[in-house]
């Protein structure tokens, strides 16, 4: 029986396509008719009654189906039934889970009993599943889009892999035995890693598989009749794999299979152990092999050790620091590909071509490349979820984004389109206009002009988004007015200069012409940097990266207000970085970064110093919104908890150099916003006190985890386990319990515990409780001045706990109680008026602050109150203050300083606190003086002139900081503020004399 002509509608399929789909649809009847004779023979329904039931829907879809691809055609000739199967599983609307294919296929493979009928089971099996691929990727059932398509074709490329894999392990065990058991005891199988869309889980409809074989150990083969060592079985395991998968049969092919992206490509050993591999990439691995490895992924064989393969590679792959010398990688290979595609013609390509599915992948690998070793979220291998994540991370707006995801899906939806026609791997135009019909119904566009019109549009986005972040800066300057004329020439001269192919006279004329007031000095310095031994040694690319570099930053030094400090500042920052030639690149890629950099280094020695020791603070040069921004607290906080969290709790060297690293940087972002004068002096002080309580809170949260696991959990006063949250304080004494850090501030730190002293921890290795709490603050303090190649956090001085140095250094909030009562000196109650919780246990805190009211409210003898202050004041000033006949007036010490305002707050707070608690809510000198004023303890004019000269002496120590300078002022400078200061000093603390 044979179906009727007019069994598909044709009424949705355009004309121009109805002969070629009657003609599929005759052969389809014609094969349907030779099923039904078969049937018959063997008394079973004949395919074509099962045919003619199809729902109606479905026989449209079959009708677009047949006119769109000559491989499903083909497919359904040689197996009609097979359309009824897919039916009625469902496969036609929606791919089966992964599970369900390796079952189905491993039933299939179960059956084969040599390596012919092996191929055929995983070549039909390959070619069902495709079927149902297509069919779902050309009617687009509700849930499938072109993500879920690329999904499928990956899924079922690893099912056919490990399947084979395995079939060939058990084949050839008798003859080879299985490979030796590693030197854990685990199995050793072959590693495949999948590489390039196979890796990221989207390959396209008819991609090759690009593979990279590896084996843990070396050995031998055991149990079998003959052994081999382990390179030559995985060898040949390999090959057996590969031909399994690509040699073509009379049932076609599975994958085509590529190893051309292992270590020295087709020269190169198939197999690799995990040491040479390592040695490999170490020694002589380049650059656009980190670029191929990005996607490198276990996909069959001995995937947990894959992932241990992986892991052990990503250093290679993934630089701690910001790797802007992977644009100009990224930059060599679009030029190789971009020279290939002229030659041969391919500029209509849409993987190769300009604003190409290629120019996608290299914008989000570039970010990949760059920030992966930092922002550890883009350590991933599909595109999709990388290029979602750069909104988050700050690197590409969302807009962006919105453009480049819905662009690369057409791009990617046009290739389906172009590939299931044939299922042949093309990513060019058809030039046939019967198949450009059939794209145009794949895709479901009006015609031909419109899916041309779409994807020139596409494109064009395309390319200027790639644009935006691979194209070279210095290929840019000069296209088109005069002024960018007159800056390219610049830039030469100063290439020739840097160069050494100036004489002496052209060389201080062009210094002398950039405003230059010594210019034989600078000269010298440029040429003991190019002639220096450090530049001589530089490996090549090092040495093209630095070459390339110093016209750029010779002319951004010029343009700088004055260019003789800027050079002498910013010359040892490069030399710091000769050996980290990715700064180098990081600044030659990125020139508003160079324009911050000249205005820091200006503008502040310190800064420069603290860039030249560490230049890894140079990526904070990157985002101008944040460097002149300073976080508030909870955004201080939420920066570090994600910070810390991409690092795993126990390697606590990584968690040491990251808390570093963020102190660091932040601690940049104020100084900038500082110098730029966008924040005010006491906005520097609260930014650099934030971010020494959010350390602490971390500092905290790490030392409480090493104890706790060493030692198991203190028990509270009532019994229960002290397991929430630690019954701890980290007390702040002075600038920072003052609120008034500076840039270079140590920290004066209390450490105070509230957990039954009597009792013990719960662990394994249990210590007396008042032991562990001890050790933890040992453990805190560890943290805090361990020295790291970021070099340390803070300086700590624990000598204002009770009894000193001689004191336990943690006590109970009891004995810290008992302490402040009956023992504390009068300058260890003045301190406790600048003392706060910033850190620990909020509960605890409560307990702190009322010792702290009740002790400083306390009432006093007056008098002797004033001879104490006074005199702890004048000894200080004898030690530190400046020598008699001095010009100069020391900002902090001198009489009149910051210092007597200091104790005149505390002195006000002890000697009024008992009337007017008002003045104990505060720990910082401006809201005391506030209060006083408010209160009516001390003239408002008094209150205010302090205030004023208190802000003057801060803002000039923190000025004195960033530009290296000492604490000091001229006298006639802070003349009115000095007398200010003295003639309150006076009135309040010295009134008789």
């Amino acid at each position: 029986m044979a179906l009727p002509d007019d069994f598909l509608p044709d009424d949705d399929i355009p004309a121009v396509l109805r002969p070629a789909l009657g003609k599929a649809w005759q052969r389809l009847r014609d094969s349907l008719a030779q099923a039904d004779n078969v049937a018959e023979m063997t008394e079973q329904e004949r395919p074509s009654e099962s045919w003619e039931a199809l729902a109606e829907q479905r026989r449209r879809q079959l009708a677009r189906v047949l006119a769109v691809s000559d491989f499903v055609v083909d497919t359904l000739v040689r197996y009609p039934e097979w359309l009824l199967h897919l039916d009625a599983s469902g496969e036609l609307e929606q791919a089966p889970h992964k599970e369900e294919l390796i079952s189905a296929l491993g039933e299939r493979l179960d059956a084969a009993d040599d390596e012919a009928a092996m191929h055929a089971a995983i070549r039909r099996f390959r070619r069902a599943r495709m079927l149902g691929i297509v069919w779902r990727d050309l009617t687009r059932p509700s849930g499938v889009d072109m993500w879920h398509t690329s999904a499928a074709v990956s899924h079922l490329a690893e099912v056919c892999l490990d399947g084979a894999l395995g079939w060939l392990e058990t084949y050839l065990e008798p003859r080879w035995g299985r490979p030796a058991a590693r030197g854990d005891g685990s199995e050793q199988r072959l590693v495949v890693l999948g590489m390039g869309k196979l890796g990221a889980g989207e390959l396209n409809l008819s991609s090759d598989i690009d593979l990279i074989f590896a084996y843990a150990e070396t050995g031998e083969t055991q149990g079998g009749r003959k052994s081999l060592e382990h390179q030559e079985y995985f060898t040949k395991l390999g090959q057996r794999l590969i031909t399994a998968l690509d040699a073509v049969t009379a049932d076609g092919f599975a994958f085509r299979v590529d190893m051309r992206l292992r270590p020295l490509g087709d020269g190169g050993p198939l197999v690799g152990n995990f040491a040479s591999l390592a040695a490999y990439y170490q020694d002589q691995g380049r650059e656009w092999e980190r670029y191929a490895l990005l996607k490198a992924r276990p996909v069959a064989g001995d995937q947990e050790a894959g992932g241990e393969l992986l892991a052990n590679l990503r250093p290679f792959v993934y630089r701690r620091y910001l790797d802007f010398g992977a644009i100009e990688s990224l930059r060599e290979m679009k030029g190789l590909i971009n020279r290939e595609v002229k030659r041969r013609g391919m500029q209509a390509n849409i993987k190769l071509g300009p604003g190409g599915i290629r120019e996608v992948e290299f914008v989000v690998q570039a970010f990949q490349l760059i920030r992966g070793g930092r922002d550890t979220e883009l350590q991933v291998t599909s595109l999709k979820t990388a290029l979602e994540r750069l909104p988050d991370l700050g690197l590409l707006p969302p807009e962006v984004v919105e453009e480049l995801l819905p662009d690369y899906v057409f791009l990617r939806d046009l290739e389906h389109a172009l590939q299931a026609l044939e299922d042949r791997q093309t990513q060019s135009l058809p030039v046939d206009d019967q198949d450009r019909e059939r794209v145009t119904l794949a895709l479901d566009m009006a015609d031909w002009p419109a899916v041309i019109a779409r994807l020139d549009e596409v494109r064009e986005r395309v390319r200027q988004h790639f644009d935006a972040v691979i194209a070279d800066p210095e290929a840019d300057a000069g296209e088109s007015d005069d002024t960018d004329d007159e800056s390219a020439t610049l830039l030469e001269a100063w290439r020739s200069l840097w160069q050494g192919e100036f004489n002496q006279e052209e060389c201080l004329k062009l210094l002398s012409q950039a405003d230059f007031s010594e210019p034989e000095t600078a000269l010298r310095r440029i040429g003991s940097l190019r002639d220096s031994r450090q530049v001589q040694a530089m490996q090549r690319i090092g040495y093209q990266r630095l070459d390339a570099l110093m016209p750029m930053l010779l002319n951004a030094v010029a343009e700088s207000e004055n260019p003789d400090t800027a050079l002498e500042r910013v010359l040892p920052l490069i030399e710091s970085v000769l050996r980290r030639t990715a700064y180098l690149a990081l600044l030659r890629e990125n020139p508003e970064a160079l324009s911050h950099l000249m205005r820091l280094c200006g503008d502040s020695p310190w800064i420069a110093e603290q860039l030249a020791r560490l230049p890894l603070l140079l990526d904070e040069l990157l985002t101008p919104e944040t460097l002149y921004t300073p976080a508030d607290k909870a955004r201080l906080a939420d920066e570090l908890r994600q910070a810390m969290g991409r690092i795993p709790e126990d390697d606590d060297e990584a968690q040491l150099e990251a808390l570093r690293v963020f102190k660091h940087a932040h601690v940049l972002r104020v100084a900038a916003s500082d110098i730029a004068g966008t924040r005010h002096l006491m906005k520097v002080s609260d930014y650099l006190t934030y971010i020494a309580e959010v350390l602490l809170e971390a500092v905290l949260s790490m030392a409480w985890r090493h104890l706790v696991r060493k030692h198991g959990y203190p028990v509270h006063r009532d019994g229960s386990r002290a397991d929430a949250e630690p019954e701890f304080l980290i007390i702040g004494y002075g600038k920072l319990g003052g609120i008034e850090l500076g840039y270079g501030s140590d920290l004066d730190l209390v450490f105070v515990h509230d957990a039954d002293s009597s009792g013990s921890t719960d662990g394994a290795r249990p210590v007396d409780t008042p032991v562990f709490f001890t050790r933890l603050g040992q453990r805190i303090i560890h943290l805090l001045t361990a020295v790291t190649p970021a070099g340390t956090l803070y300086e700590v001085d624990m000598r204002l706990r009770p009894s000193g140095n001689s004191g336990l250094l943690v006590t109970s909030l009891a004995a810290f109680a008992d302490y402040q009562r009956s023992q504390a000196w009068t300058w260890e109650h003045q301190a406790l008026v600048r003392a706060r919780v910033v850190a620990g246990n909020p509960r605890l805190a409560e307990g702190f602050y009322a010792v702290r009211q009740e002790i400083l409210g306390r009432p006093r003898d007056l008098e002797a109150l004033r001879q104490e202050v006074v005199a702890m004041r004048h000894k200080m000033r004898d030690h530190l203050g400046s020598k008699a006949g001095s010009s100069d007036f020391d900002l902090k010490q001198d009489a009149g300083g910051m210092i007597d305002i200091e104790f005149i707050c505390q002195f006000a707070v002890l000697s009024m606190g008992s009337d007017t608690p008002e003045l104990l809510a505060y720990s910082d000198n401006m809201r005391i003086l506030e209060t006083l004023e408010a209160t009516g303890r001390l003239p408002e004019d008094d209150c205010r002139r302090l205030r004023e000269a208190y802000l003057a002496y801060r803002s000039a120590v923190h000025r004195a900081s960033l530009t290296g300078e000492s604490a000091r002022g001229h006298g006639e400078a802070f003349e009115a503020h000095r007398q200010a200061v003295m003639d309150a000093w006076q009135r309040l603390l010295e009134p008789s004399r």
